[in-house]
């Protein structure tokens, strides 16, 4: 927590000197149930705990913007992780922990939102997004 607490206040920074961000990366957080295989039993599990799905709807009320769920905010069963074990993968049981956050100025430039699933390369897929600039 204190690490997403110095990240949050390092981006906030960065957003004075630089207003239009685009941040990628492995949050290691689902922040929705909609966001994980198993909510319920996923509940207290390191990465869809209550206090790290609090930091990131705190983190977006600063003006940030979650690009994929913002396009499709009822997708269901999109993932980009999956655990080696149990076959978890190849029954899609896993957590949407990879995201590409925007400031929120850059929203009306967003066209697009994708995952990749079908790259099978590690435990994560690739994410990404299309901007018009």
């Amino acid at each position: 927590m204190q690490w997403l607490a110095d990240f949050e206040q390092y981006v906030l920074r960065l957003r004075a000197e630089r207003p239009r961000l685009v941040l990628c990366g492995d949050y290691n957080i689902c922040h929705e149930a909609i966001d994980i295989h198993d909510p319920v039993r996923n509940a207290n599990s390191s990465g869809f705990l209550p206090e790290e799905r609090d930091w990131m709807t705190g983190f977006l009320a600063q003006g940030f913007t979650d690009s994929f769920r913002y396009l499709y905010p009822e997708a269901k069963d999109q993932y980009t992780w999956w655990s080696f074990r149990a076959g978890a993968r190849g029954k899609n049981k896993g957590w949407r922990i990879d995201y590409l956050m925007l400031s929120d100025d850059l929203r009306p430039r967003l066209k697009e939102a994708f995952i990749l699933p079908q790259a099978v390369h590690s435990d994560h897929c690739p994410t990404g997004i299309v901007l018009d600039m």
